[in-house]
């Protein structure tokens, strides 16, 4: 067998195997979009089948009794908030630890890092909010959330920066540039590629979001769009169909944010995979 045949096969095997390992994705995907045409009896077989009636109207009830418009405003504003402030607050982190080599910035890098594996602890969270009068407020949901993203966007933004030329560094000083106009006009677009994969990897985070809106809220009116859910969804009674068609309209916008911007999160994600 030569060499190029045993490429083939090999490309082929693996070809195959990415396939099945896709359908564990791909099927769940169908049952949800199919169960969301279906009457409560077809949905709730979750299966693959076509519906005997398409249902177009469960869209309809679910907006209207979902409370879908209040939800899409309070994830909107949360998602904002939390991907501006981690982009911003992130990216400026980022420079000064790839940039300053002291045991202050390697201790605050190490520290995010850690941030990465330590899993958030609820009791402990809603303590430290409640101190602060922030518990069933949008401000403290958005400061979790952007605690929780920010040790990431950290290390991949310090990854990329540290292949950026400290040349152009010194030729803004030179020239009288502060620190911070180095940093937005110089440093800042160079940056595109990799911010461009932080704002869509943030921006889902905080979009699908479920258990810090559903710990920290008190109220259904501040509700994001993953919890409408639980307006279909009961302990004794559930309409998967109105509930596939929830988790549709809430999965649109982010999909159509990745699908848009998904060619600069590959880009971005290779960049800052390799470290200088």
């Amino acid at each position: 067998m030569s060499a190029k045949t045993r490429k083939i096969m090999s490309s082929g095997a693996l070809t195959f195997l990415m396939a099945v390992i896709s359908l564990v994705i791909i099927i769940p995907l169908l049952v949800m979009i199919l169960g969301s045409f279906k009457n409560p009896t077809e949905a709730q077989l979750f299966n693959l089948h076509l519906p005997t009636e398409w249902h177009f109207d469960n869209y309809s009830y679910v907006i209207q009794k979902g409370g879908i418009g209040l939800a899409f405003v309070n994830s909107l504003i949360i998602t904002v908030v939390v991907t501006v402030f981690v982009l911003i607050s992130g990216s400026l982190c980022a420079f000064v630890v790839s940039r300053k080599n002291t045991r202050y910035t390697n201790f605050v890098y190490n520290l995010f890092l850690l941030g990465m594996i330590c899993p958030i602890q609820i009791v402990t969270t809603f303590g430290v909010l409640k101190s602060l009068n922030l518990v069933g407020t949008f401000l403290g949901v958005m400061a979790v959330e952007a605690a929780l993203q920010l040790p990431w966007t950290i290390f991949t933004l310090s990854g990329f920066i540290k292949n950026v030329p400290r040349d152009l560094d010194e030729a803004a000083f030179i020239d009288g540039a502060s620190p911070a106009r180095m940093f937005f006009t110089i440093i800042m677009p160079l940056m595109k590629p990799i911010l461009a994969t932080a704002l869509v990897t943030t921006a889902m985070y905080a979009w699908n979001e479920f258990m810090i809106p559903m710990y920290f809220f008190n109220s259904s009116s501040k509700w994001t769009m993953p919890l409408t859910v639980y307006n279909f969804f009961g302990q004794y009674a559930s309409n998967w169909n109105y509930v596939f068609a929830d988790l549709v309209l809430t999965a649109l916008p982010i999909a159509i944010l990745y699908l848009c911007c998904q060619k600069y999160v590959i880009s971005g994600q290779t960049a800052g995979a390799v470290k200088g």
